[in-house]
């Protein structure tokens, strides 16, 4: 008996590949950004566009995932021991992301002989940082996780609004009983409908990117980094040392390859890099931790609260910044001041969610509440934050990434072998 053997899939053009097409829009956005500057600032609205696009469906899916994933869990002490266990490794992971920093930029003190005089910067510069600083104070943070309305947590752009709504709403559908079967299977759909437009909107993705960089680069030239590319350089590498090292040591205790595990979220990383906003990234992260086999309750939880309380790439900024600061004025800093640095630090990392420029907000308000810096040196900082704040924004989508994966081996979802496996396959 003849067995005709199923024929592979077709092999798909590498033009055709998403990754592929915004690595391409990325590089041409740094060359028309270098060659035409004025033609490229004119295209900031290209990747404006794509952001909004993106966050216009966040919301809606967030809330979709945690229901239908916290409602279809049984065992509710199930999901206060994953809430539990995933607040534990966020307060673990990220104070040693600070300390990290704070280690690098005092061996490395690239803010040496910089000699600044803060009374010569203009403060009008940073003016708008500081103010958005000023709301950030712990209550303030904990009263705006509480929405006004029901709805207007979809409509704040804020997340943590849309995942409390979202988890006292899979109480209430978990309480129905039998009766909660109907409603789950129409937020399933739901969902389904969602993860399709965002399908549809990611196509775009390539367009998005080479508008963003096109704008960053013919904002800012290459040579605005100047002096400041010892910082950038330091930042970058401890960054990448803090994924490879840091974050590949915790995937190998729980029994995967952190360069597989960058190879498999390979096109989320693109998207962060052409955009410099996690956000962007958000809703293919979801799904592909799905993929890997974690439950969907345990991504629904994870994924979105990491991406307030869980930003190892901001974590490391904060201190090193704010340190590169106070050496760039000639600011002393003991020991015991850079200790209370560092529990600042601790509080204002938090909630700066993944949108361009949370984290220099972050900085201004660790700053205010440690008035030895200088405010006013922020403004030494403005010109390159961008290019800086690539590096955030990808290392805490790794970061978030490795926590989500890490808290389902540790609730046993998923297997070693089957990660493995899932992670070989792509």
């Amino acid at each position: 008996m003849n067995i005709s053997a199923t024929p592979p899939p077709p092999r798909q053009l590498w033009y055709r590949i998403l990754y592929v097409q915004v690595l391409i829009a990325v590089v041409a956005g740094v060359v028309v950004g270098y060659a035409a500057p004025d033609f490229a600032k004119s295209l900031k609205p290209l990747g404006d566009a794509f952001i909004k696009l993106v966050k216009m469906l966040i919301a809606p899916i967030i809330f979709c995932t945690v229901v239908h994933g916290v409602a279809s869990m049984k065992d509710l002490k199930k999901l206060g021991r994953v809430g539990g266990k995933t607040i534990l490794y966020f307060e673990v992971v990220s104070t040693l992301a600070l300390l990290i920093g704070l280690v690098v930029v005092n061996v490395l003190r690239p803010g040496d002989g910089f000699n600044v005089d803060p009374a010569a910067l203009d403060p009008k510069a940073s003016e708008g940082y500081v103010q958005s600083a000023q709301h950030h104070t712990l209550p303030e943070f904990l009263l705006s996780l509480i929405p006004t309305t029901f709805f207007s947590a979809f409509t704040s752009g804020d997340w943590l609004p849309v995942l409390l709504v979202a988890v006292l709403a899979a109480f209430a559908i978990s309480a129905l009983g039998e009766r909660a079967a109907p409603v789950l299977h129409a937020i399933d759909r739901a969902s389904e409908i969602f993860f399709g437009i965002m399908r549809i909107v990611v196509k775009f993705a390539p367009l998005g990117a080479f508008g963003a960089m096109a704008f960053t680069i013919g904002s800012y030239g290459l040579g605005a980094l100047g002096k400041l590319v010892a910082l950038m350089g330091g930042f970058y590498l401890t960054a990448a040392l803090f994924v490879v090292i840091v974050l590949g040591s915790i995937a190998a205790w729980s029994g995967f390859s952190i360069f597989r595990f960058l190879n498999f979220i390979k096109e989320e990383l693109l998207l962060v890099l052409g955009t410099s906003s996690s956000e962007t990234a958000l809703p293919g992260m979801i799904d592909k931790m799905k993929r890997l086999g974690c439950a969907p309750a345990t991504v629904g939880l994870v994924i979105p609260t990491g991406y307030s309380f869980n930003l190892d790439g901001s974590s490391i900024y904060l201190t090193m910044a704010a340190v590169f600061l106070a050496q760039a004025t000639n600011t002393p800093l003991d020991v015991p001041h850079q200790l209370g640095l560092l529990l600042v630090a601790l509080i204002t990392s938090k909630g700066s969610g993944g949108v361009t420029g949370a984290g220099f907000i972050a900085l201004a308000a660790t700053l205010s509440a440690v008035p030895s810096v200088p405010i006013a040196s922020l403004a030494l900082l403005i010109g390159v934050d961008r290019f800086m704040s690539e590096c955030r924004a990808l290392t805490n989508l790794v970061g978030n990434g490795v926590a989500t994966v890490v808290i389902s081996r540790w609730e046993g979802e998923v297997s070693k072998e089957m990660l493995r496996e899932r992670l070989r396959e792509g």
